[in-house]
């Protein structure tokens, strides 16, 4: 027993020193024109520099060494990007094409289709497939529109439930399950329709989703950046492709149950426009086949913890900052008055709103570091050498805090919004080159919406006299470390309106 142990020390030993000799001869190989780096450890690499939430981190070393690093986690290349003229340069221009595709991590393939949901596919012609069914057939504007009576009957839905629930002399709320769960309703409704959203089935399917999300925000697994390690993962596999077939399972009944009742239901649903899509695809014997549970997906990630996760933040910066909160429902209480509730057909008429939307997306960016890309081939970025099949990770969260564009950037200035032609909304504007997707609209839409509801219908107060904590989360979205819970009281000028729901 104790020489086979000694073997495995003496196998385990040459295998550090044999990818320790290995890295440093790369290093001297391409040493010339690299990006600058941290020191690093022998096979971890920077892995050990790196705490959460990584946003954070990666602000901290590119403070010390500059806004562009050359990384190593693990095996894998990275290179982290945290200004503005560097973002523009790797996703647009030149190097658009070169950093199209995404980067892919064995321990999400299964939970994402085998890479091919929308967010995760790479750049070619089955993603340009998805991306225009998705502008044209799921996120146009008429479709949007078309919805919008669904996202008020929501709307007014969780705006009941708070004012039921806000005959206690003190109502005090948490407001993150509430508004996780209005913006799943939302999704799940036009996606599957009324009657399938509120079914019993559909309330399962909305815990796989959340178990979706958690497997997906969680750290990255050590298989991810050291292959040969890949089976310490097994436990985590095994959860994840037992999650994978139950929501397989439930995904198919619902398109195979629209499929046989197309004739019957009216409800022009996106799973009802998606079914006859593929179904005439395959009568025109087109080899675009595309499959739906992977665009299924993409939208519940995108339309749900984003929205959910933004509105959170607005109203915790309104908490913190009155003066605010009290210009934004004068503008309603001016534009909307008090007779009535808010509509979407109210928020053109409402710039200081869309203002402090703007502002929170600015200071909490619903996805801090985007999602990353992977180089397809060698480019050059600030004049610097980028390797094949090395990760891009664009700081966002840094990049909308840079001194060098923003007086003051910590402050929650919505005002500095109010000049639409000026500098303010460049950090805000760097676009996603090739791989924008559509329905950036809808988020903001919905975000709209409810915050401005919430400010409408209900006084809002801190729960004791301390500033909310505005401590950050870890994930592929912002969250807040900490649910915010607040003080809600309706305000008396809409009893009446809130009375009549």
């Amino acid at each position: 027993m104790v020489g086979i142990l000694v073997y495995v020390a003496l196998f385990i030993l040459s295998l550090l020193l044999f990818l320790t000799a290995a890295a440093k001869l790369h290093n001297s190989k391409s040493k010339i024109n690299q990006a600058p780096s941290p020191p690093s450890l022998p096979v971890v690499g920077h892995l050990h520099l790196l705490k959460k939430p990584l946003h954070r981190s990666i602000s901290l070393l590119s403070s010390r060494h500059g806004p562009i690093l050359l990384l190593r986690f693990g095996s894998r290349p990275a290179l982290a990007v945290s200004s503005l003229p560097l973002a523009e340069e790797c996703l647009s221009g030149k190097n658009d094409l070169a950093f199209a595709n995404r980067a892919h991590f064995p321990s999400t393939k299964q939970l994402l289709y085998n890479y091919s949901t929308l967010d995760s596919a790479n750049y070619g012609p089955y993603w340009r497939m998805l991306r225009r069914i998705s502008a044209v057939e799921l996120l146009s504007s008429h479709r949007i529109n078309s919805f919008s009576q669904l996202r008020s009957e929501e709307v007014h839905s969780m705006i009941s439930t708070l004012f039921l629930e806000s005959d206690k002399e003190l109502n005090r709320v948490e407001l993150k399950s509430k508004l996780f769960e209005l913006a799943m309703n939302n999704m799940m409704r036009m996606i599957f329709g009324k009657d399938l959203a509120s079914s019993e089935g559909a309330g399962r399917f909305r815990e796989m989703v959340k178990e979706s999300h958690s497997l997906l925000g969680a750290s990255t697994r050590v298989g991810d950046f050291f292959p040969f390690l890949g089976w310490t993962d097994w436990r985590a596999r095994r959860m994840v492709l037992r999650l994978v077939r139950r929501r397989d399972e439930f995904l198919q009944s619902l398109i195979d149950a629209h499929a046989r009742k197309m004739e019957e239901v009216e409800e022009k649903t996106m799973i009802r426009v998606l079914v006859e899509l593929q179904k005439s695809n395959r009568e025109s014997n087109n080899d675009e086949e595309f499959m739906i549970k992977p665009l299924i997906i993409s939208l519940l990630q995108a339309g749900t913890d984003t929205s959910s996760d933004t509105i959170e933040w607005a109203m915790s910066l309104l908490l913190n900052n009155r003066d605010k909160l009290k210009k934004a429902r004068d503008e309603i209480d001016a534009r909307v008055g008090k007779e009535r509730l808010l509509r979407e057909s109210d928020l053109p008429n409402l710039p200081y709103l869309q203002c402090v939307i703007t502002e929170t997306l600015r200071l909490y960016p619903a996805a801090p570091l985007l999602v990353p890309h992977e180089s397809a081939e060698e480019c050059t970025v600030g004049g610097y050498a980028v390797p094949q099949g090395t990760m891009l990770l664009v700081n966002a969260y840094a990049i909308h805090r840079d001194p060098s564009t923003w007086v003051e950037p910590e402050k929650f200035e919505p005002e500095r919004f109010e000049d639409r032609e000026g500098e303010g909304n460049k950090t805000l504007a760097f676009g996603m080159g090739r791989r924008r997707c559509p329905g950036e609209g809808l988020g903001i839409r919905v975000v709209s919406i409810v915050l401005g509801t919430l400010i409408q219908c209900f006084e809002w107060e801190r729960v004791g006299e301390e500033e909310v904590d505005m401590t950050e989360g870890s994930g592929l979205t912002l969250p807040r470390a900490n649910p915010l819970e607040a003080i809600c009281r309706p305000r008396q000028s809409m009893i009446s309106v809130l009375a009549g729901l």
